[in-house]
């Protein structure tokens, strides 16, 4: 599987960009957070924890993995599929050594 060609982390824009796909506005997430905090991190400026990506991508009505997908990929849908391929493998990887380690210490016991 190619690797990503980078990893660069754009959440600004990817939440300014679901925002306006999903026709809100800073002040729609009075419930989580401040207009200012949530412009603060459309300009860059700070870092969302992961619980905060939660809170904002459930005000979006998106998954969270969504903002962080777009976050990634700059919204390129061809580098979306590239990534989303890539975490699907890595994900299944991880997922069979997992089993294969149950499966060991189930034969120890």
């Amino acid at each position: 599987m190619p690797s990503a060609p980078s990893t660069n982390n754009q959440f600004s824009k990817a939440l300014r960009l679901a925002r306006s796909a999903t026709g809100r506005t800073q002040e729609d997430f009075a419930v989580v957070s401040s207009r200012t905090y949530v412009s603060s991190l459309e300009r860059g400026m700070k870092s969302p924890t992961l619980q905060k990506v939660d809170e904002l991508a459930h005000a979006l009505d998106l998954h969270p993995l969504t903002l962080l997908t777009l976050a990634y990929t700059s919204a390129s849908p061809e580098f979306s599929e590239l990534v989303q391929a890539r975490v699907r493998s890595e994900l299944k990887s991880i997922h069979t050594h997992e089993t294969e380690i149950a499966g060991k210490r189930r034969d120890q016991a």
